[in-house]
């Protein structure tokens, strides 16, 4: 999968699964712009491991979450590449809540962090795509959540399945520009946050009752980015492609003893 003179954009992408897909794309040939959150503390290492590997690659601090904050990441490539052939839109905030518990500001904030936020940075992207007229990939990092009700995860579940229904919406608007439009459904990644939240023998525990044995990585997610984001998808859109190692058909297979 070549992706060689590809300018690409990965939201979010300092650490976690938009590192693992920012690293992906670079060992494909693009050329990479991260954003992360202003003050990141993972965003300079991020740009120096993937100048190692002999890629463009630079490192945008803007606020994701705000109209302005997308307009200053697409500025600021444009000022540098002059175009953009890719968007990986990874933007995302999460809190646990039970739904009796859940503070209404909690469920407000993640859906202005997950949804909308990427319906902002994803127009930006498609109107200069069109300007450009030569198609463009679009993929949106979505979730399992999406399509399996995890409690107590009620804003993200809904935040997430609402990227999946405007994603499609998006993909029916642009294949005239021939601009793929897809979503990668990872499962549980073993990331940062993931570690914050449970212990090394919880993830290891745990990851060894999922079918794959273990929990995925965010190469496994990268892996999947590079594909939709290459020419060898050119006729995939408004589809998600689940990455989650089995973990949506762990309950499906039951064990029979005399």
């Amino acid at each position: 999968m070549d992706l060689s003179g590809k300018i690409a954009i990965i939201t979010g992408g300092a650490s976690g699964i938009g590192k693992g897909c920012a690293v992906a794309l670079a060992k494909a040939g693009a050329d990479i712009y991260i954003n992360d959150r202003p003050e990141s503390p993972d965003l300079s290492d991020t740009v120096k491991e993937i100048e190692k590997l002999g890629n463009r690659c630079q490192g945008i601090e803007a606020n994701i979450f705000t109209r302005e904050g997308c307009e200053q990441i697409l500025s600021a490539v444009l000022e540098a590449a002059g175009r953009v052939d890719i968007l990986v839109s990874n933007p995302a905030y999460s809190q646990r809540y039970a739904f009796l518990d859940c503070p209404p500001e909690l469920f407000e904030k993640t859906i202005q962090a997950t949804l909308t936020s990427g319906f902002h940075m994803s127009q930006l992207v498609a109107r200069q795509m069109v300007k450009q007229g030569d198609g463009g990939k679009i993929v949106f990092i979505s979730s399992i959540h999406a399509v399996i009700p995890i409690a107590p995860c009620v804003s993200y579940n809904s935040a997430k399945a609402g990227l999946n229904h405007m994603a499609k919406s998006i993909a029916a608007e642009l294949f005239q520009h021939r601009i793929n439009v897809n979503m990668i459904e990872p499962g549980w990644i073993d990331t940062p946050g993931e570690r914050k939240a449970f212990t090394e023998e919880e993830i290891r525990k745990h990851g060894a009752t999922l079918p794959w044995g273990r929990l995925g990585t965010p190469e496994d997610i990268g892996n999947a980015a590079c594909f939709l984001c290459s020419e060898k998808a050119d006729y995939i859109t408004g589809t998600p492609l689940r990455v989650d190692g089995g973990f949506i058909l762990k309950d499906c297979v039951q064990e029979f003893k005399d």
